[in-house]
């Protein structure tokens, strides 16, 4: 799947929900959208893994997309537990997270492995959507901008440019995670435009004008309006509020 500029609000709804709660949300945000469909926004359900294919069957051909919340670095084989890349297509996902904060601390990923995941989703054409961001220390300490860069240029340096040009970045400042501390709209926006720089750089600014960038980080419908006026912020990744449908209904309408 090929990915241009556009808006993304992307639900990870992580390790929440049994299989009839993950079914009720799923027809709630569905029904949502069918009584006031939004234009010029892409939405990307992430559910735990046994209910990627039940979502899939709700949401085909309604303009909804499934995506997986980590794959497997590998394509198959004997590692127990895991999930490839092409696991997730065969049950009908198009995107997928990679790097997201709670994986690297809580499983020791770094961004080597980050980078030939990105790279497995691309070869199975998945839109990885690769996590990158700063812990609280980090920011105080003044290091967020060499925190960010060099996640972003270990994990992607190594793509060409049309491979990039197929991934999607997601700025998550750890200390806002689940805290429901949010990045302000000129932090939000900082970032984001230096990270934009940063590809400019590597690859051009025509490829970086047209590389998607999501905020993510205690968004909610409170404050996704003023984070998304942001000219370098194109949505989010959305974590606790994307189990609520009225919330997640109301980012999916803040642009």
């Amino acid at each position: 799947m090929k990915t241009k500029r556009g808006k993304i609000v992307a639900g990870n709804w992580k390790m929440n929900k049994n299989f009839d709660e993950a079914e009720e949300l799923m027809y709630d945000i569905s029904d949502g959208l069918d009584q006031n469909p939004v234009e010029n926004v892409t939405v990307v359900v992430c559910p735990p893994f046994p209910y990627l294919e039940m979502i899939y069957d709700i949401v085909r051909g309604s303009g909804i997309y499934t995506g997986g919340q980590n794959i497997s670095h590998m394509a198959s084989g004997a590692y127990t537990g895991e999930i490839s890349a092409p696991m997730l297509r065969s049950v009908g996902a198009e995107f997928v997270i990679v790097g997201h904060s709670e994986r690297r601390e809580y499983f020791g990923e770094g961004d080597i492995l980050i980078g030939q995941k990105v790279v497995m989703a691309l070869q199975n054409d998945l839109v990885p959507i690769y996590c990158c961001g700063e812990k609280l220390d980090e920011r105080n300490s003044g290091k967020h901008f060499d925190v960010v860069r060099n996640q972003v240029e270990t994990a992607l340096f190594g793509l060409d440019a049309n491979d990039f040009s197929r991934v999607v970045i997601a700025y998550e400042p750890i200390w806002a995670i689940g805290t429901g501390v949010t990045a302000t709209p000129g932090q939000a926006q900082e970032m984001h435009a230096f990270i934009r720089e940063i590809f400019g750089r590597r690859y051009g600014k025509k490829v970086a004008g047209e590389m998607i960038i999501l905020y993510g980080g205690s968004c909610n419908a409170a404050n996704a309006r003023s984070l998304f006026a942001n000219p370098d912020v194109d949505g989010g990744l959305i974590g606790g509020a994307s189990l609520k449908p009225e919330e997640f209904l109301s980012i999916i309408r803040s642009f």
